[in-house]
């Protein structure tokens, strides 16, 4: 997907929503379990139920490759169900030697079609260019994140005067693209998103930790909206958890329709749309 067709779709759709499909055998409706395929019977229903109101779909790879071949056909049926508009992240976080990096785009390009994967920066520039390599593909690059392990490394000051995060910017927004380069910001404090749309402006973030994790989504608007929209905010537990038993696709339905309105009224604010 380019730029241009999904910031069509966020116009079109009045909404910049990102649905984890963050699935969790543990955590899904009981009557669920007696089905074929659990997982992915979970999920056609939070598609079924949230496809109207989101832009973009992340499954979180951890929870489909824990389960072994069986997760990986959930994976498969889930990636072929979900609608062509809309975009799909792979969240797998890679990130190796360049000759490893290949085989990963590979298996997420091109086996899988992903439109994106989130890829991790720290071995550097020939760790994450093969994935740039596709056209029409996109690189997800952690860049600032929310979890408390950040404070060890992301958040230090070089002897420039730079935060690890903003040389990671700095250094890593010439190897791509506005056209297929975004970046992992964490939601919970906008005045760090500020931070990273100083140095990346016209990039597109994808902005974890809005709603269970405590992030707001005022203030990743404040702090990180651009003239077209310029952000993806994910939503996992909130939504497809939102319900706990038979109603749990009308309650996601719910939740991720509340979310749409609010972030309608923003894009309206912004001038995004009319």
């Amino acid at each position: 997907m380019t730029r241009e067709q999904l910031i069509a779709e966020i116009k079109r759709k009045k909404s910049f929503l990102c649905v984890g499909l963050d699935t969790d055998i543990n955590k899904i409706p009981k009557h669920l379990l007696e089905t074929e395929d659990p997982i992915f019977e979970f999920n056609k229903t939070i598609i079924d139920a949230t496809k109207d109101f989101c832009v973009a779909y992340k499954p979180n790879i951890a929870f489909y490759e824990s389960m072994g071949e069986r997760g990986w056909e959930s994976l498969r049926k889930t990636l072929d169900y979900i609608p062509e508009n809309i975009f799909t992240i792979a969240d797998a976080k890679r990130g190796d030697i360049g000759n490893t990096s290949n085989l990963y785009a590979r298996a997420f390009f091109e086996n899988s079609n992903f439109d994106s994967v989130t890829v991790a920066p720290y071995m550097g520039e020939d760790s994450v260019t093969p994935f740039l390599a596709y056209d029409g593909k996109w690189v997800i690059l952690l860049a600032l994140t929310s979890n408390k392990g950040a404070l060890d490394f992301q958040q230090q000051v070089l002897a420039s005067g730079e935060k690890v995060f903003e040389k990671v910017l700095g250094v890593s927004s010439n190897w791509g693209s506005t056209d297929n380069l975004m970046y992992v910001v964490g939601a919970t404090r906008g005045e760090d998103i500020g931070e990273v749309r100083k140095v990346v402006p016209n990039h597109f973030f994808l902005v974890p930790g809005v709603g269970a994790q405590g992030g707001s989504l005022s203030d990743v608007v404040e702090f990180g909206m651009t003239k077209d929209c310029g952000l993806l905010v994910n939503s996992s537990r909130g939504i497809i958890y939102a319900g706990k038993d038979e109603n749990f696709g009308a309650r996601a339905a719910e939740e991720s329709k509340k979310i749409q309105e609010d972030m309608e009224s923003h894009l309206r604010n912004h001038g995004i749309i009319g």
